[in-house]
């Protein structure tokens, strides 16, 4: 039987660390990345190429992406939130990244002090710096819409307001766009929904789902987008994760949960559970003072042909 291929973009050195309340040695972060791509892991965003003022533990990402770009068969991305965030990311060798703007006007002032018409204007900025130093084929520019299905800073995020801003963001140069649950509040009816119009609005263009936990619904919120046809999804080992500008939000859906959901489902991952279990262990012993959530790694699970049910 030939399975239907599926890509989860592993977070958490990016979502996770920015979350966290110890740094992280940029050795561990390398130990992390060689782990991950040895389990299978093709897609990893590697870090966040922000001030190190704000985010002192992404410090170190030119390094670790320059590394990153270094391990055989991984594709490594990194976060952007402007147009020098974007210049040293290229600088670094990265040839996939992702520039994240809020649908949430609240949020987007928050997080990039900017509405999000300037955001949009900024993305604007960093497609001309990449067609001026590099090119669409040798680096993609895919676009996050966070607070996508909500935002815990204004009451409503209507639906036309995002797909509104996807138009764009595609008219733009966005190879692809990610719709961003950040406070993890999407309910499956909502995930499919929103999904289904910007389908039929942006027939061609490259969909994927980044998910968080907040309200216990990121894994029933990945069935649903699988059901309107999304296969690429963000998770964060062990469940890490959150955002600062964003109260109340909690950690991502975890990959080790996602990846078991996904093959039970008859997909293929490529994605190896013990693996990525073993390293799970790693960091939570990197990392003493975090909650790492999932069932995955406490209650283990099936080793033979049946987990594809």
């Amino acid at each position: 039987m030939t399975l239907k291929r599926v890509s989860v973009r592993e977070v958490g050195l990016r979502d996770g660390l920015q979350m966290v309340k110890d740094d992280l040695p940029t050795e561990l972060k390398l130990e992390w990345i060689a782990d991950a791509a040895a389990a299978g892991v093709q897609v990893i965003e590697v870090t966040s190429f922000v001030p190190h003022k704000t985010f002192p533990i992404f410090a170190d990402a030119a390094q670790v992406a320059r590394a990153a770009m270094s391990t055989p068969g991984l594709v490594p991305s990194a976060l952007v939130l402007n147009v020098r965030g974007a210049k040293d990311a290229i600088d670094s060798g990265l040839t996939c990244i992702n520039y994240v703007l809020s649908a949430s006007e609240a949020r987007s002032n928050a997080n990039a002090r900017r509405s999000t018409g300037e955001a949009v204007e900024e993305f604007d900025r960093i497609v001309a710096l990449r067609d001026t130093v590099a090119s669409v084929a040798t680096v993609s520019l895919s676009c996050c819409i966070a607070t996508a299905f909500g935002c815990s800073l204004q009451e409503v995020v209507e639906e036309e307001r995002v797909i509104a801003l996807a138009v764009a963001l595609s008219m733009a140069g966005a190879s692809e766009i990610m719709l961003a649950d950040t406070v993890g509040r999407a309910t499956p009816g909502q995930v499919e929904r929103l999904f289904a119009a910007l389908r039929e609005r942006l027939p061609t263009l490259q969909l994927s789902a980044h998910f968080h936990d907040t309200g216990g619904l990121g894994l029933a919120n990945v069935e649903a987008a699988l059901r309107v046809g999304i296969r690429r999804f963000d998770a964060s080992l062990g469940g890490l994760g959150g955002c600062p500008y964003a109260p109340g939000t909690t950690g991502n859906v975890n990959f080790e949960d996602a990846v078991l959901l996904l093959e039970a489902d008859g997909f293929d991952t490529g994605i190896d559970l013990d693996r990525t279990v073993a390293l799970r262990r790693k960091v939570e012993s990197w990392l003493p003072r975090e909650t790492f959530p999932g069932v995955t790694a406490r209650a283990g699970f099936p080793k033979s042909s049946a987990l594809r049910c």
